[in-house]
């Protein structure tokens, strides 16, 4: 039986969604709960690979179980994982589905705190930028990164250069309430540190240290790669598309 998981977290809490040596990531905690309630190892399969510090609101992931007759899964996983992870729905699916292949595209947002102190309530939430920024040149700049373009200058390397660096992105909304800034990336992919490569271009226009039409010059290939990441706390996996 396939089962579909629809998954919070907050990423303070671990090293990343990919389990590692040690443990303490996503993955781990998932496949442990997993393993206590079948009485052996699941493998679970996320939509995509979060990095420690970034949070997730809706998560996608799948796993096979063999388990036999009813059970609530949802309040069984949750009752056997750490306070900081939470399953929100899990249940039955089709046998084709696949929580990463079977997407369409996922959307994040980013979150920034723009005000002179940081509410100790966004401690790791927000990225704190008390300087002010202009959210029209930001917008415009958003708008040369929409279609389909090569973003190798917006990743960074795991070790082996990505072998398709074409994304095409759909939507960037810029907006703000109060003090927070959310940008919201809907693409139909991303390469490892994409979202926070751009986003941190976006901040660099946004405080003038960066003329709107940089973006296009990362793009075209003419300025090798963008180098400024925005933290990983203000980062959000908000939804996976299928």
């Amino acid at each position: 039986m396939r089962l579909r998981l629809l998954i919070a977290y907050d990423g303070s809490a671990f090293r990343g969604w990919q389990s590692q040596a040690g443990g303490r990531t996503v993955q781990d905690h998932l496949e442990a709960a997993f393993a206590t309630l079948c009485g052996e190892r699941v493998k679970v399969h996320g939509a995509g690979r979060t990095d420690a510090g970034v949070h997730a609101l809706g998560q996608c992931a799948h796993a096979d179980v063999t388990r036999e007759g009813k059970m609530d899964w949802t309040a069984a996983l949750n009752a056997n994982l750490p306070r900081e992870l939470r399953v929100l729905r899990c249940g039955r699916t089709r046998k084709d589905f696949h929580a990463r292949y079977s997407a369409k595209g996922k959307i994040y947002a980013y979150r920034i705190w723009n005000a002179p102190v940081l509410s100790p309530f966004e401690l790791r939430r927000a990225w704190h930028l008390p300087a002010p920024l202009d959210l029209e040149a930001m917008r415009k700049a958003a708008r040369l990164f929409h279609g389909m373009h090569d973003f190798k200058a917006f990743a960074a390397s795991r070790g082996k250069p990505e072998q398709d660096t074409q994304r095409t992105i759909y939507g960037i909304a810029i907006t703000r309430k109060g003090p927070v800034i959310t940008l919201k990336f809907h693409g139909d992919g991303y390469l490892y540190k994409m979202v926070r490569l751009m986003t941190g271009a976006l901040v660099k226009t946004g405080r003038g240290s960066a003329p709107v039409e940089s973006i296009a010059v990362y793009l075209d290939g003419r300025a090798g790669k963008c180098a400024f990441a925005a933290p990983a706390d203000g980062l959000y996996l908000a939804r996976v598309i299928y």
